[in-house]
């Protein structure tokens, strides 16, 4: 398992920041932040999606946009609000915002090769 420890801002204010700690789920198209995260930096939902879990179970979550920052690396992206009970998770769209890939097999983070096709 590997965790991040991200920041996470509003997209119109990104100097204030909440940290938080992410598992990274290559699984996950889409990052899951609490809502008390969200709420607190005043994000706004813009929707609502139905995801579907592993097991096959559907749930419908609030969607936001938000602005993470890793290291040197900031990168925008839509995010999942998550509800209690919800595990906190990076997704690939986030991650590869942040220029990271997964390397699965060796468990760790890589810096993204940047293409220009």
């Amino acid at each position: 398992m590997i965790y991040m420890l991200v920041e996470v801002a509003h997209p119109g204010k990104t100097k204030v920041r909440e940290q938080v700690k992410l598992l990274v789920d290559s699984g996950a198209l889409y990052s899951v932040i609490p809502r008390t995260i969200i709420t607190k930096l005043h994000i706004r939902p813009h929707g609502k999606e139905t995801f579907l879990l592993a097991n096959g179970e559907q749930i419908d979550r609030d969607i936001a946009d938000g602005v993470f920052f890793y290291k040197d690396k900031r990168g925008p992206s839509k995010v999942i609000i998550g509800e209690p009970g919800d595990s906190a998770l990076m997704g690939v769209v986030t991650l590869e915002s942040l220029g990271y890939a997964l390397d699965p097999l060796r468990r760790e983070l890589k810096p993204l090769k940047m293409l220009l096709v």
